[in-house]
């Protein structure tokens, strides 16, 4: 699918950047793929968003699509349709592939290992296998990480913190998409100690997202911690519903979760996170090679409390989070 496909849904990327007269006027036209692995398609508001973040990266360091440069997009959401996608891509033989979320790294990576991967979004690469150290990544394969896997103790503390009479959380993710939740799960239940239930809700459909929200509800002080990974992010807005409508205190750390709606988030900053790799396939479409461009770990984090969804569930937010919070939603 083409730019041209959903540039409606983009037509606020589509002023041009002061910085446009920067723009590389190469004598041919250069061809680069992007895999949006944790987006269903063109439509989802999270691969909206995604889309003007990246176009405003590139006319920065003064890429310009459809002028010097042209960009082929696939999405993902489930295994299968990443697995296809990336097929397609690598067919293609676009110049580099920019691809976000594990699963549609690993695709990739399992069908070419000569076009230059540039990733986002993606927890522990080299224990994954894509690549030899975060140094020097040795291969086809470089990119930007979104947060060690021991962050998952640092989600079950924040949400104790805003809701401390919670008594069970459970922990919703898809396994098929999400291959690091075993560490992150394992890191949650750490810091939840014995006073804290963690129950693991593995889902793969909307009604079993239900199913889980609705057995968490069945007993008093329960809460959700909702896994970032292709499924989950697809299912951002039902998954806001569901907590809504059982009245669950959820820590979401989906981009966009709080200002949609979800009580608490605490994750890498949404729009670095997508423009810092542009640097990378900047360099690379100049001559760079991915096997010496270092792994980058986050430079920002962002908490996001949103207090109305806090006073619908009764809950008064400690002067602590107000103070330390990047983001109060009203």
């Amino acid at each position: 699918m083409r730019r041209r496909d959903f540039i409606r849904l983009l037509a606020g990327a589509s002023v041009i950047s002061p910085l446009g007269a920067r723009a590389q006027r190469s004598s041919r036209m250069r061809h680069i793929g992007m895999l949006l692995g944790t987006a269903s398609d063109a439509q989802d508001p999270v691969a909206a968003e995604t889309l003007k973040q990246f176009d405003a990266a590139l006319r920065e360091v003064g890429w310009i699509e459809g002028n010097n440069i042209r960009v082929d997009y696939r999405f993902g959401g489930d295994f299968a349709k990443i697995n296809a996608s990336a097929t397609e891509l690598v067919a293609l033989a676009p110049e580099l592939i920019y691809a976000l979320g594990l699963p549609a790294v690993q695709a990739l990576h399992q069908k070419t290992r000569t076009i230059p991967i540039v990733f986002t979004q993606v927890a522990d690469p080299v224990s994954f296998g894509l690549a030899e150290s975060l140094a020097h990544p040795g291969g086809n394969v470089t990119g930007f990480m979104v947060w060690e896997l021991s962050i998952g103790g640092k989600w079950i503390q924040l949400l104790r913190e805003i809701a401390p009479e919670l008594s069970h959380v459970g922990i919703i993710y898809n396994p098929d998409t999400a291959r690091y939740a075993p560490p992150l799960i394992a890191s949650a239940k750490a810091a939840a100690g014995s006073a804290l239930a963690i129950i693991e809700y593995p889902t793969r459909s909307d009604g079993e997202v239900e199913a889980a929200a609705a057995a968490i509800a069945k007993e008093p002080h329960g809460g959700l911690l909702i896994i970032p990974e292709p499924f989950t992010t697809a299912r951002r807005d039902q998954i806001i519903a569901q907590a809504a409508r059982f009245s669950l205190a959820t820590m979401q750390p989906v981009a966009g979760a709080v200002e949609r709606g979800a009580l608490i988030s605490y994750t890498y900053a949404f729009d670095a996170i997508i423009q810092e790799p542009v640097e990378y396939i900047d360099r690379i479409l100049k001559g760079a090679s991915p096997a010496e461009l270092p792994i980058q770990t986050p430079t920002k984090f962002e908490l996001a409390i949103n207090r109305k969804t806090a006073d619908a569930l009764g809950l008064k937010i400690p002067p602590t989070l107000l103070a330390t919070a990047d983001k109060i939603i009203e």
